[in-house]
C-alpha cells in the first residue's frame, strides 16, 4: 500500500495492499477499499463507505458524507460502490438516511467534475454523470443512461436505463427507457445515438422507435399506448420500457409539444 505521509488513514479501515492514497487524503473507520483503487490529493472517504476494485477518486471528492437531510439524526447507514468507477474533481456522494439504509452505485460508471449524488440513490452500471449534475435523494439511474452538465433531478425520479438527458435539464418526473430530451419533462425522441453505441441490434432499435411513435405521436393516453404496445411483437426492451412506465409513481415524462417533430434516421 503507497500512503503519502500527510494523508490520515484510521487503523480501523481495510485497505487492499496495492492502493495508492494521496497526500492530504483522509480515510476514515468503518472503511472497505478494494484493490487497485487510487486516491489523488485531498479526498476523503467517510465512515461506511465500500469501493469495489481499480475505483479512481480524484482532487477534493468526497464519498460516504453525511446526507444532506434533516431527517438524518446520525443513524449508521452506508455507501456500497462497486468496481471500476470514476470520480473527478469534487464530485459528491453521501451515504444513506435511515438506520442501516444504503446509497448504491454499480461498476463502471463515471462522475464528473462537481456532481453530486444525494442518500438513498441508486445509480446502475457504466452511468455518466457530467460536470455539475445533480441528483436529489432516492434518485434511481438505470444502466448507461448518461445525464449532461447542469441537470437537475428532483428526489424520487427515475431515469431509465440508456436514457439521455440534455444540459441543464430540469426532471421532477420518471424519465422513460431508451429516449432523449433537451427540454424540462419532455420526451424529444429515442436515444439511437446511445443505443447504437451500446450495441443494441437494428430489430431493437426500430422495436423502440415504433414504441416511440405510439406512446409520443399517436395522441393515445398512456393506458391505451401501453395497451397497443402489449399486442405488438414485443422485445425484452419494450417489455422493460412497458414495466417501467407501469410502475411509475410519480408519473412519466411526457412529448405532446413534440410530436411533429423528425425523428433521427437510424443508419447502419
Amino acid at each position: 500500500m503507497n500512503v503519502h505521509p500527510t494523508a490520515v488513514v484510521s487503523p480501523k479501515a481495510q485497505i487492499a495492499a496495492d492502493v495508492d492514497i494521496g497526500p492530504y487524503s483522509t480515510v476514515e473507520a468503518d472503511v472497505a477499499i478494494g484493490r487497485g483503487c487510487k486516491f489523488y490529493a485531498g479526498s476523503h472517504i467517510c465512515s461506511g463507505t465500500t469501493l469495489g476494485p481499480n475505483c479512481i477518486v480524484h482532487i477534493g471528492a468526497c464519498l460516504g458524507g453525511e446526507p444532506q437531510d434533516l431527517a438524518y439524526k446520525g443513524a449508521r447507514s452506508y455507501l456500497k460502490i462497486g468496481s471500476n468507477n470514476v470520480f473527478r474533481e469534487y464530485a459528491t456522494v453521501h451515504r444513506g438516511t435511515e438506520e442501516g439504509s444504503s446509497t448504491l452505485i454499480g461498476d463502471n460508471n463515471y462522475f464528473m467534475c462537481l456532481s453530486h449524488v444525494a442518500h438513498n440513490c441508486k445509480i446502475g452500471n457504466k452511468v455518466i454523470l457530467c460536470n455539475n449534475a445533480l441528483l436529489a435523494g432516492y434518485v434511481e439511474v438505470g444502466d448507461r443512461a448518461f445525464i449532461s452538465a447542469a441537470c437537475l433531478i428532483h428526489q424520487f425520479v427515475r431515469i431509465g436505463t440508456l436514457a439521455m438527458i440534455g444540459g441543464g435539464v430540469r426532471l421532477n418526473k420518471d424519465f422513460p427507457p431508451y429516449m432523449s430530451t433537451s427540454a424540462d419533462n419532455i420526451v424529444e425522441s429515442y436515444n439511437i445515438l446511445g443505443l447504437r453505441r451500446a450495441g443494441t441490434d437494428v430489430k431493437a432499435r426500430e422495436a423502440i422507435k415504433q414504441a416511440h411513435r405510439i406512446l409520443y405521436r399517436e395522441e393515445l393516453s398512456t393506458s391505451n399506448a401501453l395497451e397497443k404496445l402489449g399486442y405488438s411483437a414485443v422485445s425484452k426492451e419494450i417489455q422493460h420500457l412497458i414495466n417501467f412506465i407501469k410502475s411509475s409513481k410519480r408519473g412519466v415524462c411526457t412529448a405532446r409539444s413534440n410530436r411533429n417533430k423528425i425523428l433521427p434516421v437510424d443508419k447502419e
